[in-house]
């Protein structure tokens, strides 16, 4: 699982797309649901905490957790230009460890399509399900078979800023399933009497994972299966939709991790 390195100095330029008010608002609705409405939640895949923030802004005890120290930097720059009370971890999802239980674990922005086997899926609902408090959720969000074969597909992104551009190229393969991108980033120098642009490159895996192969990790793990709707429109999913939001239960613990 690949952490993300040069990107993450430009990432929050580049992902200013991203609707986090939209998705903090889904959140706690789901939340409220559920009948959680303060106590620690954790942000597994937080990046450079956007999410988190607003989440803590909200009166939660935040936990976020990435595997990319660079991301983590920027999230504790920002903690401190904010104020928040937010612990941040350097862990793997795979694997992360924490002192006590959760009301909520989240995870956003396709963070667990990072994780390229199932048997790697059924880790991390293992581990959710350990950390959760008695009745606690699990709500996380999953990009689509439609969306890696359709939209992604073997197309090339790109975007070009004033201080980065990125070349953005995917390459998926059906029968696996995984998608492979190459990123290219032209970072400029952070002198500002230095014109000059850095090159950096990175490679990252995804994998697409069926409704079905994700019922079936999550009640391996000893997790319930609440609800699953297509994230932009909140409602049950169909053959366009592109990203997954899915919520899961705590319901007693599996004796081996």
């Amino acid at each position: 699982m690949e952490a993300y390195t040069s990107f993450a100095r430009v990432y929050d330029l580049f992902m200013d797309n991203v609707p986090y008010d939209e998705w903090c608002q889904q959140l706690l609705k789901i939340f409220h649901e559920h009948g959680i409405e303060s106590g620690i939640v954790a942000d597994l895949g937080c990046g450079t905490g956007s999410l988190t923030e607003l989440l803590a802004a909200k009166g939660f005890d935040m936990i976020g957790i990435d595997n990319s120290e660079d991301m983590l930097e920027i999230a504790l720059e920002k903690k401190v230009e904010k104020g928040q009370n937010i612990l941040y971890l350097c862990q793997d999802m795979r694997s992360f460890e924490l002192y006590g239980t959760c009301r909520a674990i989240v995870s956003r922005c396709d963070a667990v399509n990072y994780l390229t086997g199932t048997d790697e899926l059924l880790s991390l609902f293992r581990l959710v399900n350990n950390y959760l408090d008695p009745e606690g959720i699990f709500v996380f969000d999953c990009n689509t078979v439609h969306k890696y074969e359709t939209v992604l597909a073997d197309n090339t992104i790109a975007e070009n800023r004033e201080l980065g551009s990125f070349i953005w190229e995917n390459s998926y393969d059906p029968d696996t399933r995984i998608n492979e991108y190459d990123l290219t980033l032209y970072i400029r120098e952070e002198k500002e009497a230095d014109p000059r642009f850095r090159r950096f490159t990175e490679t990252h895996f995804q994998r697409a994972y069926t409704i079905e192969e994700l019922k079936t990790a999550a009640t391996a793990a000893g997790l319930l299966w609440l609800d699953c709707v297509d994230a932009d429109t909140m409602v049950m999913p169909d053959s366009g939709t592109e990203r997954l939001l899915i919520t899961l239960g705590e319901h007693g613990k599996t004796p081996e991790l």
